[in-house]
C-alpha cells in the first residue's frame, strides 16, 4: 500500500492555534453604561429593526428592451 492510498485527514493534521491575544481581557471589568446610553441603545436597536433597508434600484427596462 502506498502512502497516497492512506486515509489521511489533513484538517488535524496540526494543532488549532492560539486564540488572539486580543480576545482575552486582562485587568478590570468593561464600563458599565449608564443610564442614558442604556435608553439611547434601546431606542437604536427599535429603530433598526422598524426601518426597512433601502433596496437597491431596479432598472427600469428589461433585459429584453434594454438590448
Amino acid at each position: 500500500m502506498s502512502s497516497t492510498d492512506r486515509d489521511v485527514d489533513h484538517a488535524l493534521a496540526y494543532p488549532e492555534p492560539p486564540a488572539s491575544p486580543l480576545w482575552h481581557r486582562h485587568g478590570a471589568a468593561a464600563r458599565p453604561l449608564t443610564p442614558a446610553e442604556q435608553k439611547r441603545n434601546c431606542e437604536l436597536l427599535v429603530l433598526a429593526q422598524r426601518t426597512p433597508r433601502p433596496r437597491s434600484p431596479r432598472p427600469t427596462k428589461t433585459l429584453a428592451e434594454a438590448s
